[in-house]
């Protein structure tokens, strides 16, 4: 199952052989975390709210996106987010956007319980974040983590901000974040290994069965039970860094949910979050090449002492 309480628009506007190219899709963390997850063979349970003409083109795209993602479509009275880009010029260019609005606690109730129940029937469920966090109450986020962890579930959480420290508190069996995120966040002092592991182990003090702190170009690095370890995909030239960190913790869930090990689940998790930057696609990639990538994704335990 995938928590998306709040996905988006997306409009981007490109140059092909001379022309102008015009890509509508449906967009947002949990969408790209799905895609992936579906690419890797497994059967996805979206769960998401949308509201307003936005939201009449999104269900529209997501009902079609993928035969193996399911839509569980919470209508809610807010408007759905947006946004218009621009790479014409090869970089993106915002040229307009807006994030929506906040659920009525009505919608509220009612994408929880569709996430409950649908997470309840899952092997694994991932909750993602809106993209801009005043939209939820982390307490939403705090509530669903502890729910599905007390009746068997396993919860992969990919947020950062008031809903990371929500879902610590809740507790679930996988917490993945951006090195930036951490220090934005003051959960670490700097960019260093030293202090990223420092706020790994706390976050695993907190309530985190495992973490996975991702570092841009740089290896990524894991905290697993007391073992600390870095993890190195094939270098790969960028086309997009964009949905890289989407689809390294879409990698993680399918491995998890087919009955792998944590081990297993960070590799594959790092192999898609390498591939995905070679494309211009967020959570795009087949899963036949993040295997192969997997296969190739080097892991190597690292010695830290617990000060």
């Amino acid at each position: 199952m995938v928590f998306a309480p709040a996905p988006v628009l997306t409009v981007t506007v490109e140059k092909v052989a001379g022309r102008d190219e015009l890509h509508v899709h449906a967009g947002g963390q949990g969408v790209w975390q799905a895609r992936m997850a579906a690419s890797l063979g497994c059967r996805v349970e979206l769960c998401a709210g949308i509201a307003g003409e936005i939201g009449d083109v999104l269900e529209g795209l997501l009902c079609r996106a993928d035969p193996a993602i399911t839509l569980h479509a919470v209508r809610c009275a807010a408007g759905s987010g947006w946004y218009v880009h621009d790479r014409r010029g090869g970089e993106r260019a915002e040229i307009a956007a807006d994030s929506g609005e906040p659920p009525t606690r009505h919608d509220i109730d009612e994408l929880y319980n569709t996430a409950l129940i649908e997470g309840m029937r899952a092997d694994v469920s991932i909750l993602s974040g809106p993209a801009d966090h005043s939209l939820i109450d982390p307490d939403v986020y705090r509530r669903l983590a502890a729910d599905l962890g007390s009746n068997g579930g396993k919860v992969v959480a990919d947020l950062s901000g008031d809903l990371l420290e929500a879902v610590l508190d809740g507790g679930v069996a996988v917490v993945k974040v951006s090195h930036e995120e951490l220090i934005a966040d003051g959960l670490a002092d700097g960019d260093d290994e030293a202090s990223l592991v420092r706020a790994a182990r706390r976050m695993r003090e907190r309530g985190a069965g495992a973490v996975l702190v991702s570092r841009a170009g740089d290896p990524a690095l894991a905290m697993l039970d007391e073992r600390v370890v870095s993890v190195r995909p094939p270098k790969l030239e960028v086309v997009d860094h964009r949905g890289a960190g989407d689809s390294m913790s879409a990698g993680v869930a399918a491995v998890l949910a087919a009955g792998g090990g944590l081990a297993a689940a960070i590799r594959t998790g790092a192999a898609a979050g390498a591939l995905n930057v070679t494309r211009h696609g967020l959570g795009t990639g087949h899963g036949d090449a993040v295997r192969e990538l997997a296969g190739r994704t080097r892991i190597e335990t690292l010695t830290w002492s617990r000060k």
